[in-house]
């Protein structure tokens, strides 16, 4: 905890306060906010209104509380700055710096991989599924399977989504979009004694099926469709197309 920054003196207590939040056990999915951005009241605009003794929070964040109080009012000041410190983090991840620092997490999967056995092991990112705090905790996303995870460690499941945002998985994707990992159509297809299990066979067709008619509609489009594995060829199209009209046409009978 705080304790082990604290020295003799006050001022010592406060020059280690983000050094102490980024380093604590729990918080490692944040990471370190500039001081210049910090000091820039127009990044922290609204702010004020959202957190509880907002000047004494920011002083302590920025290292130059100086306030002699109780042990109750610098817990509660403690709350405040660890709150105001996760808000202002959300918008400070969707920047130019915040983005690359971001980055090097990811890159060393910092914050865990996907679990999906087909995803391989893929690096997840942090998001929220509400910009409101205390709504949500944070979740995980996977860029190759599309979907959601809870965080592995308890620690972290209890991190406010709010502190990460809705946005912020989508834009560093947008900005580094050699990121974007290619979508993987491999599945797990259950069985029994090698044996396809006929309910679960027939969905997966439906829905092959279906992917199937999207890959051909974003191909008319010339759009990427993003997915690893074979793709649907004009000639599949065209025999399609083919029996399409051979079951639509007449029955081959020449009316008499």
């Amino acid at each position: 905890m705080m304790d082990d920054f604290v020295s003799e003196s006050d001022s010592d207590y406060t020059s280690y306060w983000r050094d102490w939040f980024i380093s604590s056990r729990g918080n490692e999915y944040f990471c370190e906010i500039d001081e210049e951005y910090l000091n820039d009241r127009f990044n922290l605009t609204g702010l004020n209104t959202e957190v509880q003794y907002y000047q004494y929070a920011l002083d302590l964040v920025t290292d130059v509380f100086d306030l002699d109080c109780d042990d109750e009012m610098r817990e509660t000041i403690e709350k405040s700055a660890r709150h105001l410190y996760g808000l202002v983090h959300a918008r400070y991840i969707v920047t130019t710096r915040g983005l690359s620092k971001m980055l090097e997490k990811y890159k060393k999967a910092e914050f865990g991989k996907c679990p999906r056995v087909n995803c391989h092991s893929h690096p997840l990112l942090p998001l929220g599924l509400n910009d409101t705090p205390n709504v949500t905790p944070v979740k995980l996303y996977c860029g190759r399977c599309e979907d959601t995870y809870n965080p592995k460690s308890s620690r972290h499941a209890t991190i406010d989504g709010a502190y990460f945002g809705t946005s912020f998985h989508n834009i560093i994707f947008q900005v580094y979009p050699a990121l974007i990992p290619s979508k993987s159509t491999e599945r797990y297809v259950p069985r029994v004694y090698g044996f396809k299990v006929h309910a679960s066979a027939a969905l997966i067709r439906w829905q092959n099926a279906k992917r199937d008619s999207m890959r051909r509609r974003l191909k008319k489009m010339d759009m990427d469709t993003g997915f690893l594995g074979e793709e649907v060829e004009d000639e599949e199209e065209e025999e399609e197309d083919e029996d399409m009209e051979l079951e639509g046409g007449d029955d081959g009978r020449v009316a008499m």
